[in-house]
């Protein structure tokens, strides 16, 4: 995939809205990074991952979904994979990487 710098944004956003790795864009600034979770099976469960991982320092937005083990992050800034594996310990369930 080929990144491209959307005006403004500083970013290496594609126009169509995604990161060159693959992860939806936050054209209104941050840093927007895909992880794999495993053991997600419901609401409940998307819902106690982003509590969790919401409470990190710089995390601005956290979008989870089970059918799909994937989790959207948004934050001002580069986070700590080690700060994003141990709230998602702390949930119950297991970060397998970025996605």
């Amino acid at each position: 995939m080929t990144s491209q710098t959307i005006s403004g944004t500083g970013s290496c956003c594609t126009p169509a809205g995604t990161c060159a790795t693959g992860a939806p864009a936050d054209v209104q600034g941050g840093i927007t990074t895909a992880y794999k979770v495993t053991g997600m099976t419901c609401g409940h469960c998307e819902g106690s991952i982003a509590q969790e991982i919401s409470a990190i320092a710089g995390v601005t937005s956290v979008k989870a979904a089970a059918a799909t083990g994937l989790v959207i992050v948004t934050s001002a800034g580069p986070l700590d994979d080690e700060a994003v594996r141990a709230a998602v310990d702390e949930a119950g369930y297991a970060l397998a990487g970025r996605a």
